[in-house]
């Protein structure tokens, strides 16, 4: 188990003076291939709210994200490092991802649906409400390799007028599915309290979501057979202090784990083995709320940490 020490002060925002980063830790020999000797962590856009949801346009070189609060989302290019607004008003978009045919799916606060967008700009709403009611405020989202969209509906965008509008719920919390063929789509998962992030493993055998909910908080992980998730997902891990929001599996199927809550030390990414034991973290000095893969080769990890978005090119690749 970690120990969830500090890092050395003045660690922020200044770059670190030596390789390898103190910020990125071995806690099993089995993350020592994740780590490259000399490569550190890098903050590349700050002045944000509340990032969320980055998603990689290798096609583009660019990463997207949300800046929930500020009604935006925002879009740094990594040629030259400029950062822009992509779209405002985003209707408090949240969690984005790209589908089969890589366009942008994203989760809206506001409007309570989630959307794609087309190549022409355009969006194609693919759900706003369940049998006639309106769903409480989707969050992250996620596509498998059959082309259904998968995405949690918890109740935080409707909790307050920051991050959405105040509304009392009108569904229980859940994940839902959308078929590729853009059918009605199902309740999958009933049994968390706030499911938040999810991700497949490489195989798409096994959904694991985050139930950012309970106490402690967990990630849970359900058996996916045909398209469809077994009842009774079972406990993945906990995550002790504080919670986990984002995840995202690696080729080899190592877990990666937005971590929040737990204060310095804590903040940034815990990485889980298959098996759920830690293996190893990147410390933020930010609550970490969401990361995916991105770069030319697929293995520079981004992470929407409060107020800023930093990077790290690691020895894994997305899955």
């Amino acid at each position: 188990m970690a120990s969830f020490e500090p890092l050395p002060p003045n660690r922020w925002p200044d770059e670190p003076g030596r390789y390898p980063d103190p910020a990125i830790r071995v806690l099993d020999p089995r993350f020592e291939s994740c780590r490259l000797p000399n490569a550190a962590v890098e903050r590349i856009a700050t002045g944000y709210r509340w990032a969320e949801g980055p998603v990689w346009f290798g096609d583009h070189r660019c990463l997207l994200w949300s800046d929930i609060p500020s009604n935006r989302m925002m879009r740094w290019d990594e040629p030259t490092g400029a950062v822009s607004v992509f779209r405002q008003p985003s209707d408090h978009a949240n969690g984005n991802t790209r589908d089969r045919e890589g366009r942008l799916v994203s989760c809206e606060h506001l409007t309570r649906r989630v959307t794609r967008t087309e190549y022409d700009g355009s969006l194609t709403i693919l759900i706003d409400t369940w049998e006639g009611r309106p769903l409480n405020a989707p969050n992250d989202v996620v596509v498998a390799a059959d082309g259904s969209v998968w995405f949690s509906d918890p109740c935080y965008g409707i909790m307050s007028d920051y991050e959405g509008r105040k509304a009392v719920p009108e569904q229980p919390t859940a994940v839902y599915r959308i078929p590729p063929d853009g059918g009605a789509a199902e309740r999958v998962i009933q049994d968390l309290e706030q499911p938040n992030g999810l991700c497949f493993s490489p195989d798409g055998s096994l959904l694991y979501v985050v139930d950012s909910g309970s106490a402690p908080g967990v990630i849970r992980v359900y058996d996916v057979a045909d398209g469809r998730v077994a009842a009774g997902g079972r406990r993945f891990v906990d995550m002790g202090a504080g919670i986990a929001d984002g995840i995202r599996c690696d080729r080899d199927g190592n877990l990666w784990a937005a971590a929040a809550g737990g204060g310095d030390g804590y903040d940034g990414v815990h990485v889980f083995a298959s098996d759920a034991t830690m293996i190893g973290q990147i410390l933020l000095p930010e609550r970490c709320a969401n990361l995916c893969f991105g770069g030319a080769a697929g293995n520079r990890l981004f992470m929407a940490a409060s107020r800023s978005i930093y990077a790290v090119y690691v020895g894994a690749t997305g899955a």
